[in-house]
């Protein structure tokens, strides 16, 4: 990994939702809802950073930076922007 957050930021990879519906439709990705919940992938060196690399927290639909890295999409957001740890 060759991005490493500053400070309190957080960087976070949004875990991709099912595409396909119970009854077993499947769902082109204009019509996905835009994914809330992501795995840590890296931490700021600030140390009141709560969250750990590896967890899979929640966080709002409109917050931080979308960035690519090695193609894959990455959000980078303010440790306070989390909104929960999911277990």
């Amino acid at each position: 990994m060759n991005v490493e957050p500053l400070g309190l930021r957080v960087l976070v990879r949004p875990i991709e939702s099912e595409a396909k519906t119970a009854s077993g439709l499947i769902l082109p990705d204009s019509a996905k809802e835009k994914q809330q919940i992501g795995e840590v992938i890296a931490i700021g060196s600030d140390e009141e950073i709560v969250v750990k690399v590896g967890q899979k927290v929640l966080y709002p639909k409109y917050t931080g930076t979308e960035i690519k890295i090695e193609g894959v999409d990455h959000i980078i957001m303010e440790d306070g922007d989390l909104l929960a740890v999911v277990k």
